[in-house]
């Protein structure tokens, strides 16, 4: 597993965060071509994640943590929220276009700021500030021009709203935390508690959990491998370094590349709205990565 250490700042957190969000950015598409049920997919999806990183964490570091009742019970928390964003906003793909449910998804900065204000006393600056707006009024021109307006659609972009409340908590949970429990011990609790979750909800809906062909099976491994492991474990080992303002902040060029994908193998169109959205999102995105890698320039040399 990757670690980051105080010189290798500020390029590699940023690389990393990159590759993350090309690796989420891909689960939309994958959960598209599926006729699984989302909730059963969800759930193998952080199961197969946890054993794989079993293999990288030694059991004398799972049993050494030194956590108290209050630093357990936001872990506990963090899965929770994490399993309930994973069950609302992949089953709102089932109602909605992946443009429309990604582009929701992408207010959760504005989330993820407001309680980085209440939680940790964040305060953003005027810069920071205007590229968040600009980059939100991308993904809000994006929206207006997905023109597939139905009962359905709106049922998904209500599925997908719920879902980025909790991955906006599960966020900030994880960057309480981050700095008293290693990155892939948190996400092997985080992701088991995930998928209890999910497996809960999947018991009380009497769906099938082994029943699934071979073509399926992989479909679950490469979730856990591209969008989780590459993905939402990179996510929570950026935590400690950026912080969760700055990891969601990066989220946001998610919807732009999974519209992207979403043209190039589902045929889904994009208008001349989502495209202009999209290089207004973008535009925001590098503004404000560009202010943190000046920073960051300011912090090493001092």
């Amino acid at each position: 597993m990757v670690k980051l250490n105080k010189s290798s700042l500020p390029s590699h957190p940023f690389i990393l965060l990159l590759i993350s969000i090309l690796a989420v950015s891909i689960s939309s598409i994958m959960i598209k071509f599926s006729d699984t049920p989302t909730s059963v997919a969800g759930m193998y999806r952080l199961f197969i994640s946890v054993m794989i990183l079993l293999a990288f964490v030694p059991w004398k570091m799972l049993r050494s943590v030194d956590m108290n009742k209050k630093d357990w019970s936001i872990v506990i928390l963090a899965g929770l929220f994490l399993g309930l964003h994973f069950l609302f906003w992949m089953e709102s793909l089932v109602y909605t276009s992946v443009a429309s449910s990604m582009v929701i998804l992408s207010l959760q900065p504005l989330f993820v700021m407001i309680g980085s204000y209440f939680l940790f006393k964040e305060q953003a600056n005027l810069l920071t500030v205007f590229c968040l707006i600009v980059a939100l009024f991308g993904s809000i021109i994006i929206a207006w021009g997905d023109n597939g307006i139905s009962k359905e659609a709106l049922i998904g972009d209500g599925l997908s709203l719920i879902g980025t409340f909790f991955v906006s908590a599960y966020l900030l949970a994880g960057q309480k935390v981050s700095r008293k429990l290693d990155a892939n011990v948190y996400s092997i609790f985080v992701f088991f508690i995930g998928g209890i979750i999910m497996l809960i909800y999947n018991l009380l809906n009497n769906y099938s959990l082994i029943d699934y062909n071979s073509s399926e099976w992989t479909y679950f491994l490469l979730l856990a491998i591209i969008p989780t492991i590459f993905g939402q474990c990179i996510f929570n080992l950026l935590l400690k370094s950026i912080g969760a303002t700055t990891v969601s902040v990066g989220i946001i060029g998610e919807p732009v590349l999974a519209i992207i994908l979403a043209y190039l193998l589902l045929g889904e169109t994009i208008s001349l709205f989502q495209f202009l959205g999209g290089m207004m999102t973008l535009f925001g995105m590098g503004m404000y990565f560009w202010s943190k890698t000046l920073k960051y320039n300011v912090q090493n040399n001092n």
